[in-house]
């Protein structure tokens, strides 16, 4: 039987630790198979040695989280919890507390695990960025953000976002209404990201003057984007073809973020995805970054992480192919 003592120096640190009920750390025994106690300014791990060691890691992230203002909850500790099975529970550390922008309710948009991290910095150092993972990583969120932030901040004058309409088992032609009601239920999710970060207001407000502008990729042919924040969001379910010619619409002082999933691809069979051959072709530009994120950046649901998992366990095993055929 192995025993840690963990000193703590702030008695509230110890009690975001623990959490009501101490739902916090019985997450953490639970995990580990080892027992926690807190004496005074104290925390002591007892059980098997290595399990142990795994434990007092993960506390010792926990507690840097807490030290940095961030809320100890079970979507933190499960990411803690994967960093210690990858040997990088130190590198929390690197998580800066700093916000990107602050929602119209008050509530700082910043990154919650390294991958957005390291996300949200290519796209500071770099012209392009290429964002490619699963749902729920915050790819298009964080890239709206710091389009808004840009903004507020007058280093660009317009940001645009847009996305292939592309019929993922629905026909644009049945949706009632004129063309942009039957885009926009395509572009749902870039206006809801939008409205959050401006509010509905001040969104309605710049984009009638120009200044913000959602859009389907069709609308960006013949174009050049000076001054711009541009997101291609979905952009698995454009063509080559589709990608350079969005490519080759940057302008001076400006950016472009490129996000999508590649498992989600929705274009017929025998279409190549154009964001699958843009990271082969673009991969060594100067300026240009490729960020991937894994099911250890979802800040969903837990269920959504162990979702993807499954489904990819289930695609190496050769049982399907990403567009569904066995």
């Amino acid at each position: 039987m192995a025993e840690k003592i963990i000193n703590v120096d702030r008695m509230e640190v110890i009690l975001d630790l623990f959490g009501n009920y101490d739902e916090n750390i019985n997450l953490v025994q639970k995990e580990y198979s080892v027992a926690i106690l807190s004496r005074g300014s104290d925390i002591k791990i007892t059980g098997d040695e290595e399990n142990v060691f795994k434990a007092s890691k993960a506390i010792d992230a926990l507690l840097t989280l807490a030290n940095k203002g961030e809320p100890i909850n079970e979507q933190n500790i499960r990411y803690v919890f994967s960093l210690v099975r990858d040997g990088s529970a130190e590198d929390i550390s690197k998580l800066s507390s700093d916000g990107i922008c602050v929602t119209v309710s008050g509530r700082i948009v910043k990154p919650k695990t390294l991958g957005q991290k390291k996300y949200v910095d290519s796209i500071k150092d770099n012209t392009i960025v290429l964002g490619v993972g699963p749902a729920g990583t915050g790819k298009t969120y964080l890239a709206v953000s710091m389009a808004v932030k840009a903004f507020r901040a007058h280093e660009i004058n317009k940001i645009i976002l847009t996305r292939p309409a592309v019929e993922a088992g629905e026909k644009l032609g049945f949706l009632p209404g004129d063309l942009q009601n039957k885009v926009d239920p395509y572009l749902r999710p870039l206006y809801d990201a939008l409205f959050e970060m401006l509010g509905p207001d001040t969104f309605a407000k710049q984009q009638e003057r120009g200044c913000i502008e959602v859009a389907p990729l069709a609308y960006m042919r013949g174009r050049t984007l000076d001054d711009s924040f541009i997101i291609l969001d979905e952009a698995q379910n454009t063509t080559p073809e589709q990608m350079k010619m969005f490519l080759t619409r940057l302008g001076f002082n400006s950016k472009i973020v490129i996000t999508g999933d590649i498992t989600q691809i929705d274009l017929p069979d025998s279409r190549r995805s154009g964001l699958v051959e843009a990271i082969k072709v673009l991969k060594d530009i100067e300026d240009i970054a490729v960020i991937r994120f894994s099911e250890k950046d979802v800040v969903r649901h837990k269920l959504v992480q162990d979702i993807i998992r499954a489904y990819d366990k289930y695609y190496e095993k050769g049982n399907v192919n990403h567009h569904g055929k066995g």
